[in-house]
């Protein structure tokens, strides 16, 4: 065997440029692969780390119209729930209640709307929205100055604003502005608001907004956004954090069958109950899915190089004839003069694959530099690359072999 591989890199190396274009196939073929799998995976690696940054326990519970198949009344188009359509703080108690031992926290949020701090040209834009004491704790908001709103806080006017905001109304972002009052202007409402807490923005978060005037969030007691906002009771969503240890795909399912209880006989809406790891799952899924889709057609260029290896095996053939009745007149067997072209198809498509590899790695590489995300090269797929080329060398390098080996030893002295 050893002679054979021997025999099998001289030959390549007296017909260079030949052996090079015969693997040209091989290598844009496995190369083409490589390539694509180390972009999918470095994108789906990358996309799934910072989708797990954002809870990957966290359920969010929110209503969905009816379709027509639930019996709905919806066709065309997305409406709005009315105020007896929405999830109250009645069955929130009842579900927390009924699952106090899944549950780690619950946090529920209503908008205000956008508006303005400061005066002159010290101003921040902020959107200003009402949280509950769970909604810190499942956004991870520790504030590194005063404290996050409470529940029992009711409808007292108090806010946690960013430090930019805070530097935009005082000048400043410390202890000193703390118990202080400032002014929002909220639509054509003016609202005077109390800091109890400043929390610093971070403007590298996946959803951060950039530009010079970012738009910060100023948080205020739930019930005192509802009273100011006129918004009614009820919400359209909230989320929910699973406790450690829970099973989050089956709590999921009993999240939507507590809440379906409700919503039985709602002609429009019901509600559906989403998990940032079923979307992370769904998202690997279908990215996965486009890869091999890709990879399948960039794998036909490896057929086009299996025919090309056929070709060339043939021609060295024809090239060796006295050469393979030499060896046959010395005693080769048969199956001696097959495992020398079999060996020699394999080396062939082996270096061919090598290469592709290589280069697969390096535009891979520089895919996923270019999209921002760190290279993340499949082994797997590297081992697939390199168990497939050898196959195609010895599918495609068994007829030549066996031409070769059935060759008549007078006749092939003979020959010319």
């Amino acid at each position: 065997m050893l002679d054979n591989i021997r025999m099998a890199f001289a030959s390549l190396w007296a017909n260079k440029m030949r052996a090079l274009l015969t693997m040209l196939g091989i290598i844009i073929g496995i190369g083409s692969v490589i390539a694509i799998v180390t972009v999918g995976d470095s994108l789906s690696g990358s996309l799934t780390d910072s989708l797990q940054g954002f809870g990957i326990n966290n359920i969010t519970v929110s209503l969905q119209q009816k379709s027509e198949s639930d019996g709905g009344g919806r066709m065309f188009g997305m409406a709005q729930p009315a105020e007896e359509d929405r999830i109250t703080d009645a069955m929130i108690d009842e579900y927390t209640a009924a699952y106090a031992d899944s549950i780690s926290a619950v946090s529920l949020a209503s908008s205000l709307g956008d508006g303005t701090v400061g005066s002159g040209e010290d101003t921040a834009s902020v959107s200003v929205t009402g949280v509950n004491a769970g909604f810190g704790d499942t956004n991870d908001l520790e504030p590194f100055c005063g404290r996050f709103i409470k529940d029992s806080d009711g409808e007292r006017q108090l806010a946690v604003l960013s430090d930019l905001a805070c530097e935009a109304v005082f000048g400043r972002a410390d202890a000193s502005v703390l118990g202080q009052s400032f002014q929002v202007t909220v639509g054509t409402k003016l609202l005077t608001f109390y800091v109890t807490g400043i929390y610093e923005y971070d403007s590298s978060g996946y959803f951060s907004m950039t530009g010079e005037d970012p738009v910060t969030d100023l948080y205020i007691p739930l019930a005192a956004a509802e009273k100011l906002g006129e918004t009614g009771q009820g919400y359209t969503s909230f989320t929910v954090v699973a406790a450690a240890g829970t099973d989050t795909t089956a709590f999921l399912d009993e999240t939507e069958a507590f809440f379906d209880s409700f919503y039985t006989h709602n002609e429009s809406w019901t509600v559906a109950a989403t998990s940032m790891e079923s979307m992370i799952e769904q998202m690997t899924e279908m990215l996965n899915t486009v890869k091999l889709a890709i990879s399948a057609i960039a794998a036909i260029s490896l057929l086009v190089g299996g025919i090309g290896v056929m070709n060339i095996m043939l021609v060295s053939i024809t090239e060796r004839t006295r050469e393979i009745g030499t060896r046959k007149a010395l005693g080769a067997r048969q199956g001696d003069i097959r495992l020398q072209f079999i060996t020699e198809a394999v080396v062939i498509c082996l270096v061919g694959g090598a290469l592709g590899v290589a280069l697969g790695v390096g535009l891979g590489s520089a895919g996923a530099a270019l999209l921002g995300t760190a290279a993340k090269p499949s082994l797997s797929a590297i081992a697939v690359a390199v168990g497939f080329s050898m196959a195609i060398g010895v599918f495609f390098g068994y007829y030549p072999a066996n031409k070769a080996a059935k060759l008549d030893p007078i006749e092939a002295l003979r020959y010319e």
